[in-house]
């Protein structure tokens, strides 16, 4: 069987889906061996910490900004040939970063990043969920999932094992060869398991029912943001060894969970399973804010790692159910807008709120705010029924 072949029956595990686990792979690896060490080549360029977080934010919101459009135009001109000209385009914007010596040119260039960042990824999830056998789609968008969570959690490493031995080049160049790496996987692609129209569609650009049903990621991701920027200074704040022991923990739990969760999902349905998972992070986020000791700050990782690890892929699955495999660039274009808006959102108003509060208020404040995602959701699928009756 060739990469391109399309799976038939139930088999998950095809030769394609492993092209796209590999790709992925390489697209959160380059991502966060960048975004880390980029901070300390703007430092040394002369800029503050609000420049080096202006990075991580103009990112973030440049992809959210432009997925919905950028998802629409990915079922238009085809996902395989998004997926190889992102994939170009990032390595040329990389190679940007390593020539230019200013950090204000820097913040220029991610922001067009953040543009061929929404392509790559709506593109290549709306491919994987057209590869993946229908009856198993949330067991194989969870697995395949994975190569995420294994890409953020050994990338920051290596990435400033790199930085220290080689500099910002080296990191660059090492970006850079992994783009093309994942433009060659994206040439062993083909569309031909879409549908044969797939250049005429016609429609709205932008999937809006999506958009209203995914704020309930929003809110969720609200919390991720906060986590993710802020746990190892709350960690350290508290002398709680290792700083990162949440975000490992977290890791962890979400390696181990997923596989099963999505297998359980497509068994029982989505909706149950989304339901209790939003409340789990709820219950995370509120068990953080209230952790002084280690063994706090693991219990809390886990309860809010089984909510998040689960209700991703499960709420991929569900939207996708309903959707023409036409227009999945455009549905995944809208979920990723509002994934990474909640990231990004979270990660700046919490480090407001820290800054004059504390980090148990700012903890307390996601956790607030997701606790609005499971009424805000019940309300929101009431619209999602009806549109796609």
């Amino acid at each position: 069987m060739q990469p391109t072949d399309p799976p038939s029956d139930d088999r998950l595990f095809t030769a394609g889906f492993f092209v796209m686990c590999g790709f992925t792979f390489a697209v959160f690896f380059s991502v966060f061996e960048l975004v880390p060490t980029a901070a300390f080549r703007i430092r040394d360029l002369g800029g503050g910490p609000v420049a080096s977080g202006l990075f991580t934010g103009c990112l973030t919101f440049a992809s959210a900004v432009s997925a919905p459009i950028t998802g629409a135009y990915a079922d238009r001109i085809g996902r395989r040939k998004t997926l190889v000209v992102s994939s170009t385009a990032v390595c040329v914007l990389t190679l940007g970063y390593a020539a230019t010596t200013s950090y204000i040119v820097m913040l220029a260039l991610v922001i067009i990043h953040g543009l061929f960042w929404s392509g790559l990824m709506s593109a290549s999830g709306a491919y994987l969920t057209g590869l993946v056998p229908e009856r198993r789609r949330a067991e194989g968008i969870a697995y395949w999932g994975l190569t995420t969570v294994l890409a953020t959690a050994v990338a920051p490493p290596a990435a400033f094992w790199l930085f220290d031995r080689g500099g910002w080049l080296w990191i660059c160049l090492s970006c850079g060869a992994l783009n093309l790496t994942m433009a060659g996987l994206s040439l062993l692609l083909t569309e031909s398991h879409m549908p044969p129209d797939l250049a005429h569609i016609r429609g709205p650009v932008i999937e809006s029912r999506v958009l209203w049903l995914a704020g309930t990621l929003f809110l969720c991701t609200f919390g991720y943001g906060a986590i993710t920027t802020f746990s190892a200074l709350y960690a350290d704040a508290l002398h709680v060894t290792p700083k990162s022991i949440f975000l490992t923990a977290l890791g962890a739990t979400m390696l181990v969970t997923r596989p099963f969760s999505g297998r359980v999902a497509d068994r029982f349905g989505y909706r149950r399973v989304l339901l209790p998972c939003l409340v789990f992070m709820t219950l995370g986020l509120a068990l953080l804010s209230a952790s002084t000791t280690r063994v706090g700050f693991v219990w809390a990782a886990f309860v809010f790692g089984v909510g998040f690890g689960t209700a991703y892929p499960v709420f991929v699955a569900y939207v996708m159910r309903d959707i023409d495999a036409r227009r999945r660039g455009a549905a995944f274009g809208a979920i990723l807008a509002a994934f990474d808006t909640g990231i990004g959102s979270g990660s700046i108003a919490s480090g407001w709120l820290i800054q004059r509060m504390g980090f148990p208020m700012a903890f307390g404040m996601a956790a607030a705010l997701s606790a609005t995602s499971l009424p805000y959701f019940l309300v929101a699928d009431r619209r999602w029924r009806r549109a796609t009756r």
